[in-house]
């Protein structure tokens, strides 16, 4: 089977008809029609009926289009580079990533991925939601705690959330059992209740406490509780890699890690077996540029 021939034929079964294809692809439509004929020619049935102002699949067309539309792409990319000889990683790379990783390390990556590979336009847009890869045609997500799906990839990114105060704000003493707990002023998003305590441990002395959060102030995003804190606005658990730097500096003091698992970063990518190298070459890269940060470091520990 000739699979550039494939490939044309689900572009057309895409585009729904010869012209359009033929306009999104800049190749002839006499061409598309050639291999499309050829193709059919090749398997011994028709795979599109061809109507004098419509096109439709027959059902061993739909078939066909339905088993190997989404993967044709990555494969042609495989063949091209082969062909070249090259397998150098190349081209557009369009990568969707969360607000705050766009906030807070996609500049750096970004730039520093350039320098590498210089050959490859990283295209990244950011967005909380977990898209589609094939519908919104992403190469790569990065995303947090991702849910099971057939997307492959790896962790970088093991992120802790820390209980942090302003220096000034006076760390609550441990409740005594027969009086309420001692509340202290929190800067806490939207919607999260404030009724239940803060389990934390201590980074030092690995005990642990409790700490009961009274909200005084609801921000969105953790990048402007963060800031609020700083300014004396009361305490808030936010992840740690957003905090290192204040904490480094004494702008902010640690009232311990939250027992809670931490936040797992991930980049994934849609192919289990052809993974085009572009992809490959940028899930290594954020692997590793992660690995070899000195900040990184510290902030998985634990």
């Amino acid at each position: 089977m000739d699979l550039l021939a494939l490939a044309d034929f689900n572009l057309v079964a895409v585009h729904g008809g010869f012209g359009r294809a033929s306009r999104a692809s800049g190749q002839p439509k006499a061409t598309l029609s050639r291999h499309v004929r050829e193709l059919e020619d090749s398997l011994g049935v028709r795979l599109i009926e061809r109507g004098s102002r419509t096109l439709r699949l027959t059902e061993e067309g739909a078939v066909l289009h339905a088993r190997t539309g989404s993967r044709i792409g990555e494969i042609a990319e495989a063949l091209q580079d082969v062909k070249a000889g090259l397998g150098r990683p190349s081209g557009r790379l369009r990568v969707s990533v969360p607000m705050l990783f766009a906030h807070t390390s996609l500049g750096p990556l970004a730039a520093a991925f350039r320098d590498a590979y210089p050959e490859v336009l990283l295209e990244a847009s950011s967005d909380d939601r977990f898209v589609d890869l094939v519908a919104q045609a992403f190469d790569v997500v990065v995303r947090v705690n991702p849910p099971d799906s057939d997307l492959v990839g790896r962790c970088f990114l093991r992120n802790r959330q820390v209980l942090v105060a302003p220096p000034g704000l006076a760390r609550p003493a441990a409740a005594a059992q027969a009086g309420p707990p001692a509340r202290f002023p929190a800067v806490m998003r939207p919607g999260v209740s404030d009724d239940k305590p803060w389990h934390v441990v201590d980074e030092a002395s690995g005990q642990e406490a409790q700490f009961h959060p009274q909200a005084v102030l609801r921000l969105a995003s953790p990048l402007s509780i963060r800031d609020a804190v700083i300014a004396g606005a009361g305490a808030a658990m936010i992840p740690r890699s957003i905090a290192v730097d204040a904490l480094a500096s004494g702008r902010l003091v640690s009232w311990g890690l939250s027992a809670e698992p931490a936040a797992e970063v991930w980049v994934l990518h849609g192919s289990q077996r052809l993974v085009s190298p572009k992809v490959r070459a940028f899930v290594d890269f954020v692997c590793d540029y992660f690995d070899k940060e000195a900040k990184r470091d510290v902030l998985t520990q634990g």
